[in-house]
């Protein structure tokens, strides 16, 4: 499997982002030597969908193929992107709290710990639907590990679109989410331009 193992923090300050939107405590003192730097229209675009790839953990091909779909699809492209990124599997146990980082969620996936109405699903950018009920394995709920994790997720947000049982390990989804409820620091028309030229 291809996975991007440089470091996270370096990564965060060329992007320009806060650690925080991808689970991570730690901040970074030092300045990117490029914030000062003058950019062309292309180089933001690239950047921007950088970012976006960088948060939800998603290679060139997959991205490039999410693009397409949210382009077939009714409404804006941006938003029908960011909508789909959103709705993956990985990035809904992160925002329930079940995990720190979307990798780790990525990881608790891909070890079969998640039922998506009541079926092992092993698959990180499963596209959930609404009513799908997710939950943790009935025999990893007293683990030790997702205690760790609650201690450190409980005081997280959980979006309006999704409902969750911190008790039982599960959550609901409600509905899709709306673009202004992805508190994620893109600019998805730079990608959208970026892919139409």
């Amino acid at each position: 499997m291809a996975r991007d193992m440089g470091p996270v923090l370096k990564k965060c300050r060329s992007l320009g982002i806060e650690p925080g939107f991808l689970g991570i405590d730690k901040k970074s003192n030092r300045q990117s030597k490029r914030a000062n730097r003058k950019v062309s229209d292309y180089a933001q675009q690239l950047r921007e969908k950088q970012k976006a790839k960088f948060i939800y953990g998603v290679l060139e091909k997959p991205f490039r193929n999410y693009y397409n779909k949210a382009e077939r699809m009714k409404g804006q492209t941006g938003d029908n992107l960011m909508i789909m990124l959103e709705r993956r599997l990985d990035n809904v146990l992160f925002r329930l709290g079940f995990a720190r980082t979307r990798m780790e969620a990525r990881q608790i996936v891909d070890h079969r710990h998640v039922l998506v109405n009541g079926k092992i699903v092993n698959i990180p950018s499963y596209l959930v639907s609404v009513n799908d009920k997710i939950e943790i394995k009935e025999t990893k709920k007293d683990s030790q590990h997702y205690k760790d994790i609650l201690e450190v997720t409980g005081g997280r947000m959980v979006p309006a679109w999704l409902s969750q049982d911190q008790e039982n390990l599960s959550g609901t989804v409600i509905a899709f989410p709306n673009r202004s409820e992805i508190d994620v620091p893109v600019d998805e028309m730079l990608i959208v331009e970026l892919y139409s030229k």
